[in-house]
C-alpha cells in the first residue's frame, strides 16, 4: 500500500470501505472500496478524520480484507447459510430457514486462533429463523497473508461436520399420553395436552394421537404400543415423572424394552427429564414444570431431536453448563443465558 494526502488523492482508488461515524445520526461506510476519489469528497474525508489515503500496491503474498472475509466465511459455512456482500471488510452469514443452528466450538476457537482471523458466532443450538444474523467474519489488517487464510481453510476441512450450519426442524408424527389418575378419571381438566400441542405445532410437527393412561405400568406400556402401532415418530408422556411411589411412567419406559439414555437432566426446570428410544423413535418422559414453566429441558432437547440428531447421556450432562433457567417475569428464550 502507498500512502498519500487526502488533498492528492483525486483520481485514486479506495482499497476498502472508509466509515463515517455522525453521533446519532449514522455509522456505517460513507465510500465503498474501489470509489475513485473526486474533488467534492475531500472536504467530507477531512470531516472525517482523513488526513491520508492508501492505494493499492498489490504483492503477491497478501490479499485484501474483503476477500479474506469471504474466503473465511465460505470455509466454514454449511448447509441453511447465506454469505452477504462484504461491508467494511466483513461478511455476515444469515439464515436461509428457520431452524437450529449447529456449531463447532472447537473449530471456532480453532480458527480464532489464527494471527489475524476473527469468527463470531451465536450459541451452538440457538434456535433461529429465516434471514436471522448467525455470524460474522473478517481479519484484523487490511491486507493479510494469504498462507494464514489457507491455513484456516485446511483447517476447517479438518473437520468432518461443518463449522456451521443451520439444520431444519423435521416435521414428526407426535404421540402424546397423558398420565394421572386425576385426569384419566376427570376429576380435573387436562392441561398438559394443550401445551404440549402447542409446542410440537409451533415445531412444524403434528400430534398423530392423544391418549389417556392411569398411573398404570401395564397402561401406560399399552399405551406406548398403540401410538408406535400407529406410526408415532416421537412419543411423548407427561406426568409421573418423580419419585413418588404413585408416579410410575419411567418405571412403565424402562421395563417396556426402551434403551434408555437418561433419566435426570442437569436442568432447572427439568431435571425428571426422561429420554429413551425404542428403535429409531424416542420417548421423552416429561415432568410437570413443562405444563407450567415456559421455558424447560424439554425446549433444550426436542427441537435437537427434530433435527434428526441421536442424543447421548453426554449431550444431556453438558446442557449443566447454562442449564439454570433465571425464570424471569417476562420470558425472552432464546435470547437469553438458558441452554448457552
Amino acid at each position: 500500500m502507498e500512502k498519500i494526502k487526502v488533498r492528492d488523492s483525486v483520481g485514486a482508488t479506495l482499497i476498502h470501505d472508509m466509515t463515517q461515524i455522525i453521533p446519532g445520526v449514522v455509522k456505517g461506510p460513507r465510500f465503498r472500496k474501489g470509489h475513485v476519489i473526486r474533488e467534492e469528497d475531500i472536504p467530507v474525508l477531512l470531516s472525517m478524520g482523513k488526513e491520508h489515503i492508501y492505494v493499492w500496491d498489490q504483492k503477491p503474498d497478501l490479499i485484501h480484507e474483503n476477500e479474506a472475509a469471504e474466503r473465511l466465511a465460505q470455509a466454514v459455512a454449511g448447509s441453511g447459510l447465506i454469505l452477504d456482500e462484504p461491508k467494511e471488510g466483513k461478511i455476515t452469514l444469515t439464515a436461509a430457514y428457520d431452524g437450529l443452528l449447529y456449531s463447532s466450538e472447537e473449530g471456532i476457537l480453532a480458527l480464532n486462533t489464527l494471527e489475524g482471523v476473527i469468527l463470531s458466532t451465536r450459541h451452538n443450538h440457538y434456535p433461529v429463523k429465516k434471514h436471522d444474523k448467525i455470524a460474522g467474519t473478517r481479519v484484523v489488517p487490511l491486507m493479510i497473508e494469504e498462507k494464514i487464510i489457507l491455513e484456516a481453510e485446511e483447517t476447517a476441512k479438518a473437520f468432518s461436520s461443518p463449522i456451521l450450519e443451520v439444520r431444519p426442524l423435521k416435521p414428526f408424527k407426535v404421540g402424546l399420553i397423558i398420565t394421572g389418575s386425576e385426569v384419566f378419571h376427570g376429576r380435573i381438566k387436562d392441561k398438559f395436552g394443550p401445551v404440549l400441542r402447542s409446542k410440537v405445532e409451533n415445531w412444524g410437527s403434528t400430534i398423530l394421537d392423544l391418549k389417556f393412561s392411569n398411573d398404570d405400568v401395564t397402561m401406560i406400556q399399552n399405551s406406548i404400543h398403540d401410538q408406535l402401532a400407529l406410526g408415532a415418530e416421537m412419543i411423548l408422556v407427561s406426568g409421573g415423572m418423580s419419585v413418588d411411589p404413585d408416579d410410575v411412567t419411567p418405571t412403565a419406559i424402562k421395563e417396556i424394552g426402551a434403551e434408555l439414555v437418561t433419566y435426570g437432566a442437569p436442568v432447572l426446570p427439568g431435571a425428571m427429564f426422561l429420554l429413551a428410544y425404542i428403535g429409531n423413535v424416542p420417548i421423552m418422559g416429561l415432568p410437570g414444570c413443562v405444563m407450567y414453566a415456559k421455558t424447560t429441558a424439554f425446549d433444550l432437547i426436542a427441537p435437537r431431536i427434530l433435527t434428526g440428531e441421536r442424543l447421548t447421556r453426554r449431550d444431556i450432562v453438558k446442557l449443566g453448563s447454562g442449564g439454570l433457567c433465571l425464570e424471569c417475569p417476562v420470558c425472552t428464550y432464546p435470547h437469553c443465558a438458558f441452554g448457552k
